[in-house]
């Protein structure tokens, strides 16, 4: 019997006791994600009894971000990203810009040095995908518009947290750290810095350009060999393979992040037509390191903080759960985009994770940062994810009062926005008649269409802003913003148009919509699409109009072609 089973305990232990404070917390109705942590803390060093081993958790949890960060590449495509650049790009940087800020005022009160502050702001503003990605799916948002602004505002802090990292190491000379050359770069600072930042993105670029060339092109038909073989355990060995591999040559070539790595992985794969089997094989082995990543979370965290910086503690969740949050509402809002759509993604960045942990042990290392700062990162991110589901449940409550007081939800959103109204040099026979289209995404565009060849009027309403846009700037007549929302469907002549198509699959606000057209046109047609036979029921219970649900329809069609080809050779053999 080998002496050094270490490996062996700590995912043992990491596993049982994050299975058993799980199902604690699910049953205590909190989200399972706070019962791994609370298992990480009891099997860490800062509480008596059995003790994991901590390097090894650790690095156990840098596979598990490797390959959730490989999930989320999976279902997010370059196009999703493209799709929301406008609000999740400027959002995301001045997000993580008034967060930083927060952060270096609170600790330059505390007296650290502006070096340190700038690590535990950046730390403090930077929320976990993983978090972010567990929410959206348990509540079954993610594939929403909302759901993917969410996740791109993410991914540009990703990004960004990405170039930091690479930075920072550079620059703690000059910012007040131990740099194991510090007076290299005192002396020749200017120089040393340019060129440092010239190769970091050099490196990143190099990379990011290499997977969207060589890679789109090479994994997915790799992926496709293999799957030729018709073995599964070398399918799913091949998707597990891409994604670690991809990880880890990012990282020693090329200087990017794991995370990073195993992202652009998942991007790439996702290009071939087998990127939902690789999805569908690799969960389970995603499931599994994501308990570990969270366990080892709880294994850094010192309890003793709670006692003795409470003040401090209480100021950072603060800065994590309602400075960030309110910066990012505001700043949707500003880009134009509805109240929802703010405070979803508000909800979304009211925590903090894996990157936080990474920031908070470089600027450790580098002795820009106390150690009681990577205590307070930690406690934060604990609480911060903890109170995440809490924050996400708010979100209702407050929706709904704004849906109240629509005045100044309209207030809010609709300043002279110029895409939430119809143009006025819309002909009026167009706004007579016409079918009103909710969504215009792969549904939605056979639609138009097919509406379009046979000179039927149509007026689309998207969320989208870009699609709006574009659809304008095609001669189409478009409206930009929510249709469970009566303004928007006021906005597309719902009271005079002769059928309401809703064509997107966000089935939340379906009654809604049909409710508000309803109440303005009781006449008017409704046809609506839906996933599941329950959801149909009760659409049909409500008197929804005609229900369409997508699996019935292709088995509907399917069957329909069998029989007449079947029909016709029948005949065949009739001779």
């Amino acid at each position: 019997m080998p002496h050094n089973i270490s490996l062996i305990t700590t995912i043992a232990a990491a596993l049982g006791f994050g299975l058993l404070f799980g199902y604690v917390a699910t049953r205590l109705k909190l989200p399972a994600l706070v019962g791994y942590l609370a298992a990480g803390i009891i099997i860490g060093p800062a509480t008596p009894g059995f003790v994991a081993d901590t390097a090894l958790a650790g690095q156990l949890a840098e596979i598990g971000v490797m390959l959730m960060m490989f999930g989320v590449g999976l279902h997010f495509s370059l196009d999703d990203l493209w799709a929301v650049r406008r609000v999740a790009l400027p959002g995301a940087v001045l997000q993580i810009a008034v967060a930083t800020a927060l952060g270096m005022v609170l600790a330059h009160f505390w007296g650290w040095s502006m070096g340190g502050g700038l690590v535990f702001g950046l730390a403090l503003s930077v929320a976990s995908t993983v978090v972010l990605l567990r929410a959206l799916e348990e509540r079954g948002i993610l594939d929403s518009f909302n759901g993917r602004i969410a996740v791109g505002w993410l991914v540009v802090e990703d990004l960004v947290t990405v170039l930091v990292l690479v930075l920072l190491p550079a620059l703690a000379g000059s910012l007040g750290g131990t740099h194991s050359e510090s007076h290299g770069v005192t002396a020749m600072g200017e120089a040393n810095l340019w060129t440092t930042l010239a190769i970091t993105l050099g490196q990143v670029g190099a990379f990011i350009a290499l997977m969207l060339v060589v890679g789109r092109k090479l994994f997915p038909w790799i992926l496709w060999q293999v799957a030729r073989t018709g073995s599964r355990e070398l399918f799913t060995l091949c998707v597990i393979a891409a994604a670690v591999g991809i990880a880890y040559a990012s990282t020693h070539y090329f200087g990017v992040s794991f995370a990073l790595g195993a992202f652009f992985a998942g991007m790439v794969l996702r290009e071939s037509e087998l990127a939902h089997r690789a999805a569908e094989e690799s969960l389970p082995l995603r499931d599994a390191f994501a308990v570990l990543f969270f366990v080892s979370v709880g294994m850094l965290f010192e309890p003793a903080i709670l006692v003795e910086q409470p003040l401090k503690l209480l100021a950072v969740v603060a800065i994590i759960v309602v400075g960030k949050s309110v910066a990012a509402f505001l700043l949707v809002l500003l880009l134009r985009y509805p109240a929802k759509t703010a405070l979803m993604v508000s909800a979304s960045l009211a925590q903090i994770g894996e990157f936080s942990f990474i920031l908070a042990a470089l600027g450790l290392s580098l002795g820009l940062m106390p150690a009681e700062g990577q205590s307070l990162i930690l406690a934060g991110a604990i609480i911060s994810i903890a109170l995440n589901p809490v924050v996400f449940r708010v979100t209702k409550p407050l929706e709904r009062w704004m849906g109240r007081n629509a005045s100044l939800a309209a207030k809010f959103e609709r300043t002279a926005d110029p895409l939430a109204e119809l143009p006025t040099s819309v002909p009026q026979e167009h706004l007579a008649g016409q079918v009103v289209l909710v969504g215009y995404g792969r549904v939605g565009r056979r639609i138009a269409a097919a509406l379009t060849e046979r000179g039927i009027p149509f007026v689309v309403a998207e969320q989208n802003r870009e699609l709006v846009d574009q659809l304008r700037k095609d001669g189409a007549h478009a409206v930009a913003g929510n249709a469970g929302e009566p303004a928007v469907l006021i906005q597309a002549h719902i009271a005079r148009a002769a059928m309401l198509v809703i064509a997107t699959p966000d089935t939340f606000h379906v009654r809604t919509m049909i409710e508000t057209a309803r109440a303005l046109n009781p006449n008017i047609k409704t046809v609506v699409r839906t996933h599941s036979d329950e959801e149909a029921e009760l659409l049909r219970g409500e008197r929804a109009g005609e229900v369409f649900i997508g699996e019935q329809e292709l088995a509907k069609g399917m069957t329909e072609f069998v029989l007449a080809n079947l029909a016709k050779s029948g005949g065949h053999h009739g001779h």
